[in-house]
């Protein structure tokens, strides 16, 4: 249609006319090679595409690392691929897995305050929260879920159980407990780990582990 539209209106007048249909030829002839060299439209701006997928958030990777046994020893869901990047106190910490950072309230378990904004530091509060930092810091994690406890707490902190993945996987819910820097803590509803928890704070507690060696352990 654009051949036909131009030629029609030239003016066809000696040399000069002639010239002028020659160039809209050619014109047209450039336009229509163009357009079939330009590749489809969905071959175009791949580093768009490529820098739209770099920053995408990480999947939800629950495979098991590599020779730690977290899938035997869990009860609950398991989600991997963390990093343990800061110690709040003994029983909070945050994980960071790519782009996304969580805050977690660690399940059933109490360490004496060090950092409540109305409440005195208390007896062996600092030295849970050393232990964590020691443990955790900068290390790779696992999370594990457990459902009767829901997902998240009062304050939007994630619920779960830490398990450290650097060589064979450890929880440090029960290690805090079984080593006497954490009490054990039923928030409302039974937890997956419930008896375990309990049954490691009975022998801390004997042998007057960490925190039971204060005056009043857990107040």
């Amino acid at each position: 249609m654009l051949e036909t539209y131009r030629v029609r209106y030239l003016p066809a007048i000696g040399g000069e006319g002639v010239r002028v249909r020659l160039l809209a030829t050619a014109l047209v002839a450039l336009l229509a090679i163009g357009a079939c060299a330009a590749p489809p439209l969905d071959q175009q701006r791949p580093r768009e595409r490529i820098k739209k997928s770099a920053t995408a958030e990480p999947s939800s990777d629950t495979s098991e690392p590599k020779g730690t046994g977290i899938r035997r020893l869990a009860k609950g869901p398991i989600s991997t691929g963390w990093r343990v990047t800061r110690i709040v106190d003994g029983d909070t910490v945050d994980v960071s897995r790519g782009r996304r950072t969580l805050t977690l309230r660690l399940i059933g378990i109490d360490t004496p305050e060090t950092v409540h904004p109305t409440e005195p530091i208390e007896c062996y509060g600092p030295e849970a929260t050393e232990f964590a930092r020691r443990r955790l810091l900068g290390e790779p994690a696992a999370l594990e879920f457990d459902r009767s406890q829901g997902r998240l707490d009062y304050y939007g902190r994630t619920l779960a159980y830490l398990w450290t993945t650097s060589g064979s996987a450890r929880q440090f819910n029960l290690d805090a407990v079984r080593r006497g820097y954490a009490l054990e803590y039923t928030y409302d509803d039974a937890y997956l780990w419930q008896d375990e928890f309990r049954r490691a704070e009975a022998l801390a507690e004997s042998a007057r582990l960490g925190v039971w060696r204060c005056p009043r352990p857990g107040s």
